[in-house]
């Protein structure tokens, strides 16, 4: 299907994969990065070894979610940031029709992916199951005075990326850890030396232990 100009993600497949929704402990919302793909990310599911859990991975049209850097003026990324983060609320929006809270949602993201998912928890501030950005951060230019409304609640954040990716600059990661600190989340925020631009064993741990926590809650709640 041609993507809609004006709402470019808005018609893109959402892949599922693990627990079905119905009957999963909770949802991982996986979000890939620029020149991946849906089915890229999803392989995740595997190295997290939480299968409690349904994951869901939207695919941006064009295998991008928007053209130009994250720290490129908003309005050049227009309307595809937008749009991309439409898709991401549609996504949470799937999993809690089936009967999942946003408590039990975790939103998971790399590169590209954890700058969007980033983007979208501090714009829609609220108690979700968590969130884990592997090399990204909050987007806008350098200089950039990030203002959100809403309040996290504890939820479980974690931020980790190359101390000097090149891609993502460190400080953008230590700023957006701080305003989702401002914002009330629980945040882990982890530098790696000479880290390349992948995500290492340690981050796949850290976003385990998110996991199983949301399966361990929602076992009590049950």
């Amino acid at each position: 299907m041609r993507p809609d100009p004006k709402d470019p993600h808005r018609n893109q497949r959402i892949y599922e994969r693990g627990q079905a929704l119905g009957s999963a402990k909770g949802a991982v919302i996986l979000v890939h990065g620029r020149g991946a793909s849906a089915d890229d990310i999803l392989g995740l599911a595997e190295e997290f070894g939480v299968p409690e859990l349904a994951y869901l991975a939207p695919a941006a049209a064009g295998h991008t979610w928007y053209p130009y850097s994250f720290m490129a003026p908003i309005e050049q990324n227009q309307p595809w940031l937008d749009s991309a983060l439409g898709q991401l609320g549609r996504t949470i929006e799937r999993a809690m029709s089936a009967g999942i809270a946003k408590t039990r949602v975790v939103l998971v993201g790399f590169s590209q992916g954890a700058c969007l998912a980033t983007e979208f928890v501090a714009r829609n501030a609220t108690h979700y199951g968590g969130l884990v950005a592997f090399t990204g951060g909050l987007i806008g230019p350098e200089g950039t005075r990030f203002q959100y409304s809403g309040k996290l609640s504890g939820t479980p954040c974690f931020l980790g990326a190359g101390d000097h990716d090149s891609h993502v600059p460190w400080t953008r990661v230590e700023e957006s850890a701080s305003v989702l600190s401002g914002l009330g989340g629980d945040v882990t925020l982890r530098s790696y030396p000479g880290l390349p631009h992948t995500i290492n064993h340690d981050e796949i741990e850290h976003a385990r232990s998110i996991l199983q926590r949301v399966v361990v809650n929602s076992e009590t709640l049950s």
